[in-house]
């Protein structure tokens, strides 16, 4: 690193180290986003020298202040900076951005490097994670803090874009935390009025400031002053109302410096190219010539964060030994967050249902599973768009969250099932096991989240009911038939259709002790008889599958494989076919991706290669069962949409009765025997 320029103004040379260090970023990999980090230096460089408390030695300390670069394409100001403040990131990485394996992506993701809260791209989705973290500040301190002790006490800090405020993601969190009053939300809002296709005028034109306050946000506008003063009184202004989240609008100038193309697209999605680069340097008062130049001063002065990041984490330190021993009992449930554990034990006494109690759907059966689970896990925090008379997900007596009472474990998202996904995402990023509940077709309001924590392996729970056709009487529009196969389709997700009460029971289980895999599970309206406790095997979920019915031959003539209320047809089916002396084995296959996880022994000892007469039966689209049915078996699923009437009608009229499984499975097997005599 070497010093070869002559400014004497260290807060300039600082600021403009983060632009130079991102222009040089995006010109080497030929490709990103330059423009946002240029205009949003002075922003940046305020944050983590002035304003946040953070540690870039413990990146992870838990009372931190949260920064989320919800505008996530403009990734190089969040990487210069955490390089030039010590995470750990190194100039190679830098010079490395956008690059295989690098910790530098063009989008910051979860993980990859010291610093980065969360996954963001998709615009829309950091602002709504940040929500998600507000909101889970919020009730940790209402549930932890004691007087003299406030050992949860932290901001989140956001940087949306326009786009951002223009996604409905973003209406939809902004709305909800301005109802729940989360005052340590403050959002930047860079209102640089240029994106990617032009200027914003083009689509956008409402006063961003009014939507907001009518929302219930504080909002400041500082217009085109961003000198650290005037954003040090704005950014203080902001923390010092606490009943309200805050936006600061901003009106930047995107590519700033750049003689030919500040306050153009062009500066937004493109490297500015070599030449525009040395004349924006120059204007800078820079080596035109000089890449990744880093002044001893200016990495210097923003090293300064280290130790003063060290004496934030030991004074923390002590306050928590002292909150420790004043109260023992709240430290430990606070620990459990902290380190994102369960509690010892938690999963004893796992509930049992049994025929004698009749039918049970599975959304009801779950309901009674939720209270075991809250009463063994005290940081598991429920949620609904809505729905909860419905979806039967509140944990009782466990309280709503309210502005005046952050202290219940029940949170009512309203109808935004988008938001709803984010901010689950976002409460589970703090360390709560935070799901959320929504009808099953409304997936497809949400599905960006749930992509986004499987992205960055976060084991956010979503809670599906009312999970086919047997639904119902409201009919195509409330009935899913492609959501299972989307589902199963997405890396690092597992999807459970439980076939029945004490299936119910192992998926929870089973979702509760994920710790890197989002797990939707899929829950039914109507309800379903319920088999003896010994007939589910304990690792019933986490195999994925098991042989719940065998047949009368050591080797079954035919394979029935169902999920969910189409175990029971399948069972059903059995009887006949077994009657007429076809020797069938039903498989219920409550998680096919765990299943397809298991070791090739275990799948052939649940589905013997030898038998290829086989037939899936599920109440949705029958992409992806050939993987399991083979090219000699049959699906019977859905090929249209469905219709409204009762769901008996309904299941009868689309075919899945156990007449139609005994049709379809003498044929296979009469089709098999001929081929092979």
């Amino acid at each position: 690193m070497t010093t070869t320029t002559t400014r004497t103004d260290l807060d300039e040379l600082c600021v403009n180290t983060i632009r130079t260090l991102s222009m040089d970023a995006v010109e080497k990999a030929k490709s990103g986003h330059p423009g946002t980090p240029m205009a949003l230096a002075p922003l940046a460089y305020l944050l983590y020298t002035r304003i946040m408390r953070h540690s870039p030695e413990q990146p992870e300390w838990f009372n931190r202040d949260r920064f989320m670069l919800s505008a996530g394409h403009a990734s190089m100001l969040l990487y210069s900076t955490l390089f030039l403040t010590g995470y750990g990131l190194s100039l190679d990485d830098l010079k490395n951005f956008r690059q295989l394996g690098s910790p530098t992506p063009g989008h910051p993701e979860y993980r990859h490097a010291p610093g980065v809260e969360a996954t963001t791209g998709p615009l829309g989705q950091g602002l709504g994670m940040s929500v998600g973290l507000a909101l889970a500040e919020a009730m940790l301190a209402a549930r932890f803090n004691r007087s003299g002790h406030d050992i949860v006490d932290h901001h989140t800090y956001v940087i949306a874009s326009d786009g951002d405020i223009q996604e409905g993601i973003g209406s939809e969190a902004s709305s909800l935390a301005g109802h729940l009053g989360l005052g340590k939300l403050i959002v930047f809002f860079d209102n640089n009025h240029i994106q990617l296709a032009g200027e914003t005028s083009m689509a956008f034109s409402e006063d961003v400031g009014k939507r907001f306050e009518a929302y219930g946000w504080h909002v400041q506008d500082v217009g085109e002053d961003l000198s650290l003063d005037r954003l040090t009184g704005a950014t203080e202004a902001a923390k010092d109302v606490t009943d309200r989240p805050s936006l600061v609008i901003v009106r930047s100038h995107i590519g700033y410096g750049s003689p030919h193309k500040q306050d153009s697209y062009k500066a937004h999605g493109s490297p500015l190219g070599e030449q525009e680069v040395a004349l924006t340097k120059e204007g800078y008062g820079w080596d035109p010539d000089a890449q990744f130049l880093v002044p001893d001063e200016a990495l210097d002065h923003f090293r300064e964060a280290v130790p003063r990041g060290k004496e934030l984490v030991a004074e923390w330190n002590e306050r928590l030994d002292a909150y420790r021993s004043a109260d023992p009992g709240a430290y430990e449930e606070l620990a459990l967050v902290m380190e994102r554990r369960l509690p010892e034990g938690w999963d004893r006494d796992i509930p049992k249902f049994r025929p004698e109690g009749g039918m049970i759907a599975t959304r009801k059966a779950s309901n009674q599973v939720i209270q075991w689970a809250a009463a063994g896990v005290p940081q598991l925090v429920s949620g609904s768009a809505d729905l909860e008379p419905s979806t039967l997900t509140e944990i009782d007596d466990g309280g709503s969250v309210t502005r005046d009472d952050y202290t219940g474990r029940n949170v009512h998202y309203g109808v935004r099932e988008h938001a709803m996904g984010a901010i689950v995402n976002g409460l589970n990023l703090h360390g709560l096991r935070a799901f959320g509940s929504t009808f099953f077709n409304f997936l497809d309001y949400m599905k960006p989240a749930v992509r986004i924590a499987a992205l960055m392996r976060l084991p956010s729970i979503f809670v599906y009911t009312h999970d086919s056709i047997g639904l119902g009487e409201d009919g195509p529009t409330h009935q899913p038939i492609e959501q299972l196969a989307m589902l199963r389709a997405t890396p690092n997700t597992y999807a459970v259709r439980p076939a029945g009460g004490n299936e119910t029971a192992l998926a929870w289980r089973f979702a509760i002790e994920q710790t890197e895999t989002p797990v939707a599970l899929v829950l039914s309206r109507q309800g379903l008889p319920v088999w003896n406790p010994a007939a589910v095997p304990w690792d019933a979920i986490r195999r994925g599958a098991y042989v719940l019915r065998e047949s009368y031959k050591e080797e079954p003539d035919l394979i029935l494989i169902g999920t969910g209320s189409e175990v029971h047809i399948c069972t059903a089916a059995a009887d006949l076919l077994e009657a007429d002396g076809i020797a069938t084995r039903v498989v219920s296959a409550p998680c096919l991706d765990r299943f397809a996880e298991q070791d090739q022994e275990y799948r052939d000892r649940v589905l013997p290669p030898s038998v290829r007469a086989r037939i899936s039966v599920e109440a949705a689209s029958e992409l992806g069962w050939t993987t399991w049915t083979t090219e000699d078996g049959e699906s019977i699923g859905m090929t249209t949409f469905g219709a409204s009437a009762p769901h008996k009608a309904l299941y009868e009229h689309f075919g899945f009765t156990p007449e139609r499984v005994v049709e379809r499975g003498k044929a296979v097997v009469e089709r098999l025997a001929a081929r092979t005599s």
